[in-house]
């Protein structure tokens, strides 16, 4: 047959380089040149040991060499760039009566800022995916066993009759009943199609809307009410909860796609829809979501089986119906798709603002990066939107002599009814389940890292599996991002905490991968993996260079100088690549200049705090936390953040020292304009590199200022924290007057 193995294979997807590589190259070249010729400045001025600014000096080449070596990583990522486009009319053609079967888990743990509409406005929308409903399953991991978030799934059970042939027969985008509903006109008018659409539309969103009302009464209820309880045995299983860190095994087959009862308003099959709460005990570590998933793993391999597992986080829901033929298309490639051992699709967000007031797009990331990672064997496994070969996951080892040709998988045949079935898969959520086995090592996802999903991807790259970034077409999948400061401080706290904790691990892309992947991916894991050392040179940076303005001590060469030249080259270059880089990506110079203020924010406060709890985790002082992001805000927060004002209203240490850095950055550049440092003869020849630095930090932290000074809603910066950090700076400053 054409398109099997041979001279005429016509493949599934396509592989493109990307534009511009030689340019790209030159320039990078040139900010290399100019980098080596700072740092011998550095070598060559050393001051003499009496004269002031001889340890800064030092302090300066150390941030300086760090920067250099750094770029050079974050170059391993746009050095090469592969795009990737799929032909999902060949797999059609090919592969249609044959296609795999397919597992889907969402992942949610706390109903509290995970809402129960939220979380099943997912499972509604890859319960609608464009694929035969006989093939696929969904489950639902809900860490918190909250009777609310199944309730909230039984409801949605029901509602899917309606729902998922509506999807279908028009065609529905996105999937997602919510954002579906938010994006169409309520009185659309046209012709007997689109009337017919509009009737079946006012239809099923009276029926939405009915679901809702009832989830949300239930919630201010704040309890199940006995009327309802009736309605489904499986609240019976609460019966011996005691709270969200200590219950039994709650599984539930809401929808048994072996039943032929199981069908829509129409007469067709519906999907196998699955709840589960693994059991929870106070004296067993359960591991967060990498727990979660391995108990995932572990049932559906005994309900259904399927050989490609989709997890997609609980706030991220499918925008495009095609995606599982997509990922397919690498799969079941007859040349190369037997080495791909997961296909990752970008994190994109529907709620980011136009200018991106936390930088909450990753838009470089998403854009450019793992692009860049592509072309060296794959990117990371970010955790969600990402589908998997199941035995991959299972610890299995790549191998070019044994092809593994994806089909579905046989499920043992069922000789017990659904109640005795559920009854004996609960054993395999338990807590002692995974005692003296190899699951959390060598099987399932790993354990005893904050981002256990790159550790896990990466593990699975070095037994020889390459992955593949797919970011083309219609956004598979659209999530949620933070909406205030301290949300994004924290969360990028845990991401930069868990990748610093892989590079210490034993499974350090430094050592461990070593060998078994490529250079330039090896390069791409370490320029994630080293976020938190940022910190100190990005601090130093930022105090020492103010502080010496203050007191009138040049630490940069004169602008007279020839060595004042690679500074503003490497400065000006670099900072004009990123802003080009930012815009061609969609991107607004204001959303890039908000990105550079997340940059330094995260850089001082988030790295800095990742970097000292790595330590001390690695000292045994202190164990990993998982911290889940909050996903909804109240009303004003939510309208200030339309407006792009951004929030602090929260003591938080990390907000102590941002307000502190800009406090000082502030005083110096004050204190030396009144001390005439600026003014002084020869003080803008020899000082204009410190100047600039100064006052860039200064105007960089005018949001900073708003809240300390001048904004009186509730997202200001708390009072004591302004005296607080007002103090600190002070107190620095004072101190250093007396030194010189």
């Amino acid at each position: 047959m054409k398109g099997k193995e041979g001279s005429n294979h016509v493949p599934l997807f396509e592989t493109r380089k990307g534009k511009g590589r030689v340019v790209h190259r030159l320039f990078a070249v040139s900010v290399f040149v100019g980098i080596c010729l700072i740092w011998a400045y550095r070598v060559i001025h050393i001051p003499s040991r009496n004269e002031n600014g001889r340890w800064v000096w030092f302090g300066l080449l150390a941030a300086e060499l760090w920067f250099g070596l750094y770029w050079i990583l974050t170059q391993a990522l746009r050095w090469n760039q592969v795009y990737r486009s799929t032909f999902k009319d060949r797999l059609s053609q090919r592969y249609e009566k044959e296609l795999p079967g397919v597992d889907i888990f969402v992942c949610t743990a706390d109903p509290q800022i995970e809402p129960p509409m939220m979380v099943i406005n997912t499972v509604l929308s890859v319960m609608s995916y464009d694929y035969p409903t006989e093939k696929f399953s969904v489950y639902l991991s809900d860490d918190a066993g909250s009777d609310f978030t199944f309730y909230a799934l039984m409801e949605a059970s029901h509602f899917s009759k309606h729902w998922i042939p509506f999807c279908k027969k028009f065609n529905v985008e996105p999937r997602s009943p919510a954002a579906y509903f938010s994006s169409i006109s309520d009185d659309s008018h046209g012709d007997d199609d689109n009337h017919s659409q509009s009737k079946d539309q006012a239809a099923v969103k009276k029926l939405y809307e009915e679901m809702e009302s009832r989830i949300q009464a239930a919630t201010r209820l704040g309890r199940i009410s006995e009327e309802i309880k009736m309605t489904h045995k499986g609240f019976s299983q609460w019966d011996s909860y005691s709270s969200r860190q200590d219950h039994d095994t709650i599984l539930q087959i809401l929808i048994d796609g072996k039943d032929p009862l199981a069908i829509d308003i129409e007469g067709c099959a519906l999907p196998t829809l699955v709840y589960l709460a693994r059991e929870k005990r106070p004296q067993h570590p359960h591991n967060f979501k990498a727990g979660a998933m391995n108990s995932l793993i572990r049932v559906s391999s005994k309900i259904s089986n399927g050989p490609v597992i989709l997890n997609v986080d609980c706030d991220m829901y499918s925008n495009n119906p095609q995606s599982v033929r997509d990922a397919l298309c690498f799969f079941m490639d007859e040349e190369k798709g037997h080495e791909i051992a997961f296909v990752q699709f970008p994190q994109n967000f529907g709620n980011v603002t136009m200018n991106e007031i936390y930088g909450g797009s990753l838009r470089i990331i998403r854009d450019v990066e793992f692009h860049g990672l592509d072309f060296y064997g794959g990117p990371l496994y970010i955790g969600t939107g990402c589908f998997h070969r199941r035995e991959t996951l299972l610890g299995r080892e790549f191998s070019k002599e044994n092809k593994i040709v994806l089909k579905s998988e046989n499920v043992t045949k069922r000789e017990e009814n659904v109640l005795e079935f559920e009854e004996n898969l609960k054993s395999l959520a338990n807590c002692s389940y995974e005692k003296n086995t190899q699951w959390g090592n060598e099987m399932g996802l790993k354990y005893g890292c904050p981002v256990e999903d790159v550790i896990t991807g990466l593990s699975i790259q070095c037994k020889g599996w390459k992955s593949v970034y797919f970011n083309s077409g219609r956004t598979g999948f659209l999530g949620v991002t933070t909406t205030t400061l301290p949300q994004t401080l924290v969360q990028h706290k845990r991401w930069s905490e868990g990748q610093f904790h892989i590079f210490l691990s034993k499974y350090s892309p430094a050592w461990y991968a070593n060998g078994r992947i490529s250079f330039g991916l090896q390069l791409g894991y370490c320029c994630y993996s080293l976020w938190a050392p940022n910190c100190l040179a990005t601090l130093f940076y930022s105090i020492f260079p103010s502080l010496y303005l203050l007191h009138g001590i040049p630490l940069f060469p004169q602008c007279t100088s020839l060595w004042f030249s690679p500074f503003v080259y490497v400065m000006f270059a670099k900072y004009t690549y990123s802003l080009a880089e930012f815009l061609s990506s969609g991107g607004t110079i204001r959303g890039w200049w908000n990105d550079q203020r997340i940059w330094l924010y995260k850089r001082t406060s988030s790295y800095l705090f990742a970097f000292v709890d790595s330590l001390l985790n690695l000292l045994g002082f202190s164990a990993s936390a998982f911290v889940i992001s909050a996903k909804v805000s109240n009303q004003e927060v939510s309208e200030r953040y339309e407006k792009e004002m951004m929030e602090f209203g929260d003591s938080s240490s990390m907000f102590t020292i941002l307000a502190t850095l800009a406090f000082l950055n502030l005083f110096s550049l004050i204190g030396a304009i009144l001390k005439k440092v600026v003014a002084t003869d020869g003080a803008i020849d020899t000082m204009l590199l410190q100047i600039l630095l100064c006052g860039i930090l200064v105007l960089i932290n005018w949001p900073m200022y708003q809240g300390l000074f001048f904004r009186k809603d509730d997202g200001k910066m708390p009072s004591s924290l302004t005296v607080k950090s007002l103090v600190f700076a002070l107190s620095v400053c004072t101190c250093f007057t007396f030194l010189y």
